[in-house]
């Protein structure tokens, strides 16, 4: 099966670079799956229900969120709507939405799409995903109940997303961190057979901070006083994520490669597709 991800869409900028580049991969790598995380679509901050709309428009399967997850407060009510829109399964109990999405694709393949976040360094505060995870992983066995599953995991640090990494390893086709906006150079298969990357990067300007435009950011730093809100860079985006192919029959990784097109960072392309 073939797995595309792409990481945190980042203002409209990203939004364009999206539209513009995932309908071409769709049509040259023909995945089964795509899964974009989308926690930052809106100016930055959450994801509107109309942007949901136009992701899955241009070919995402299933949009996952993050610490932004109801920045937009529309998002409280449309999330219950849309089963294809998850937000961090660790989130305590009586949040809006859900943090699991069963996938059948094309050629009746069910690909089970998780999305929970990280306690270290980061906001709000959530429930400890290890067990979150791993009952999820209890309830749904790779090669058994589903044949794919893929984890997107928001998280600050990296060592929390490399202890998780190990945590599925052998259990999940795909663990891969979102929430820093800077792409990683360790893809990898790790020895249980997990396709693992620390951070796929963002979909977003990479000539900004972290994908906000340079001077409100770098006032902060230098004068210690908020002058502005933080707005999205509008530059050329870099569409940056990963891609997997995992074997049929065990539906652990047997492939994977970064993906970055467009923009400034160095380009990155699927070599075995």
């Amino acid at each position: 099966m073939r797995l595309i991800f792409l990481g945190d869409v980042v203002g409209k900028s990203g939004r364009d670079a999206v539209a513009r580049e995932l309908p071409l991969l769709r049509e040259r790598f023909k995945p089964d799956i795509v899964v974009v995380n989308g926690e930052n679509a809106a100016h930055g901050f959450g994801i509107s229900q109309d942007i949901h709309q136009k992701l899955l428009g241009c070919g995402a399967d299933v949009v996952t969120l993050g610490n932004h997850a109801f920045d937009q407060r529309e998002t409280l009510v449309f999330i219950e709507r849309e089963p294809n829109l998850i937000r961090p399964l660790n989130w305590p109990a009586g949040c809006p939405g859900r943090g699991t999405c069963m996938v059948e694709t094309a050629k009746g393949q069910r690909v089970l799409v998780m999305n929970a976040m990280g306690r270290v360094m980061i906001e709000p505060m959530l429930d400890d995903p290890f067990p979150a995870v791993g009952k999820e992983l209890d309830q749904c066995r790779l090669g058994r109940d589903c044949d794919a599953i893929l984890i997107d995991f928001h998280a600050e640090v990296s060592s929390e997303k490399m202890a998780m990494g190990h945590y599925v390893d052998g259990r999940a086709s795909l663990l891969v961190g979102t929430h820093t906006h800077v792409p990683t150079s360790d893809h990898q298969i790790l020895p249980g057979g997990t396709g693992y990357l620390t951070d796929a990067g963002m979909c977003g300007d990479y000539d900004s901070v972290i994908g906000m435009d340079k001077a409100e950011p770098l006032n902060r730093f230098l004068r210690k006083l908020p002058v502005e809100k933080f707005k999205p860079a509008e530059g050329p985006a870099t569409v940056c994520g990963v891609a997997v192919e995992t074997d049929d029959r065990s539906g652990l990784a047997s492939q994977i490669s970064s993906i970055r097109l467009g923009g400034r960072l160095s380009q990155a392309e699927v070599p075995f597709w």
